[in-house]
């Protein structure tokens, strides 16, 4: 294994990582900020006002793109694994 298939293989993993959280983590970050600003405009300081929403659309927003991460991360895996026999040489 040289060293440029390590690169690629770490840069791949790092991709598809990126790949499949971005949906949750963009859903997160503009759910924060509708509550921060709600918070900010009524002076409702409550923690837990943030916690609730933001939960509720990630664990919907990863109900829907279920499907598309598991065939990125099939699609990742498959492509290791149909390397592996070239590692040898």
């Amino acid at each position: 294994m040289t060293e440029q298939m390590v690169v690629y293989l770490f840069r791949e993993a790092f991709y598809t990582t990126l790949l499949v959280s971005a949906p949750m983590l963009v859903l997160s970050l503009v759910v924060g900020l509708v509550i921060a600003v709600f918070q900010a405009a009524t002076s409702i300081q409550e923690i837990t006002l943030t916690f609730v929403p933001k939960i509720i659309a990630v664990a919907i927003i990863a109900v829907l793109t279920l499907p598309w991460m598991m065939e990125v991360m099939v699609s990742f895996t498959v492509n290791v694994f149909n390397q592996i026999p070239g590692l040898g040489r």
